[in-house]
């Protein structure tokens, strides 16, 4: 069965399936622009996931390829841009990578960014060779725009990993967001809303599942006092709040219902915000109708520890200029849009 055919099944009679609410299939959006955007010329084929060191320096992972979502270049190795936000006028850059590591291959996904006390660069990528899950380690040389891959990381718990969040130069936690790797299991999976997604910690000395229960776990981030791990369940519409103890293990704390699919968190290092790619009908996202395209959200949350956190819809799009925003990152007061498949937005605030 196509992938056509089986969605076509799949949404008939969405009162007779409830898990097409899962999708938000009937979810229509109202425009909010934002006044000073421009596309980032040479980003063409996705900027699924941005990460944005302290000295304002943006990592953007481009070339997803995703089961069930478009390409605009399924023969194209994945890439890292880099842009460099304190500029006047920022362009992206493709990072030179290291010899000796399979660029034909290369797949990225989520990534993150580790800074040690010498100063030292490490970017963590999601990789997904052949369909698998793997986690790159590299470490970034500035002075010639390049990545140094130093290895690959590959276990039995990493199954479907989703994106990460890294807590030192080798240790991570990340987001399995489907048990299964399979396209129509993972859709059955949905289908049947099966809650089998979870979190791994990953260290050289100890690997487990630290939180479990997900729908479609996708983004991770951690706050800013490095006390709580937010997580986004893209299929469950919301944000956990979780407590992360000495051991490693996560402790649920709350719950945050949002009524979009919510994608890549990224952190406000100052306030502690919380910024989300979204996408408002996901099954315009996965049907590919070039007469009904994917549609983009960026959401902030302010105060999400509190009784009442503050939700804003800062930015939508139709699709018209960005189709299927997966996050969106800030950097005093310079926003990154970033796309599962489509092209990125830089805006000043």
């Amino acid at each position: 069965m196509n992938k056509v055919k089986f969605l076509k099944l799949l949404s008939v009679g969405e009162s007779l399936n409830p898990q097409m609410n899962r999708l938000n299939a009937s979810r229509e959006i109202a425009p909010v622009t934002l006044p000073n955007c421009r596309l980032i010329k040479g980003i063409e084929t996705g900027s699924e996931d941005i990460d944005i060191l302290p000295n304002g320096l943006a990592f953007i992972s481009s070339g997803l390829k995703y089961p069930g979502i478009k390409s605009l270049a399924p023969d194209k190795p994945g890439e890292i841009f880099l842009m460099d936000l304190n500029e006047n006028d920022p362009r992206a850059v493709e990072l030179r990578i290291s010899r000796g590591f399979d660029l034909a291959s290369f797949n990225p996904h989520g990534i993150s960014t580790y800074v040690d006390t010498y100063g030292t660069v490490y970017l963590f990528v999601v990789n997904h060779p052949h369909q698998k899950s793997t986690v790159e380690l590299f470490k970034f040389v500035e002075a010639d725009n390049s990545l140094v891959h130093l290895k690959t990381i590959r276990h039995d718990l990493l199954t479907s990993v989703n994106d990460i969040v890294a807590m030192g130069p080798d240790s991570f936690y990340a987001t399995n967001d489907h048990y299964f790797s399979d396209f129509i299991l993972m859709f059955l999976e949905m289908f049947l809303g099966l809650t089998w997604s979870n979190v791994i910690y990953y260290s050289p000395e100890e690997v487990k599942e630290v939180a479990a229960g997900f729908y479609s776990a996708n983004g991770i981030n951690i706050s800013p006092d490095r006390k709580y791990i937010y997580v986004a369940d893209v299929f469950d519409h919301n944000v956990h709040v979780l407590e992360k103890h000495a051991d490693w293990n996560l402790t649920h704390v709350k719950t945050l219902q949002l009524d979009t699919l919510v994608d890549n968190l990224s952190i406000d290092p100052y306030t502690g915000d919380i910024w989300i790619g979204c996408h408002p009908n996901g099954m315009k996202l996965f049907y590919d109708d070039p007469e009904n395209l994917p549609a983009s959200e960026v959401l902030r949350i302010q105060n999400i520890l509190s009784e009442e956190p503050a939700v804003t819809r800062l930015y939508a799009d139709n699709g018209s200029v960005l189709q299927g925003s997966s996050v969106a990152s800030i950097y005093e007061g310079k926003l990154l849009i970033g796309t599962v498949f489509h092209r990125a937005l830089y805006c000043e605030l």
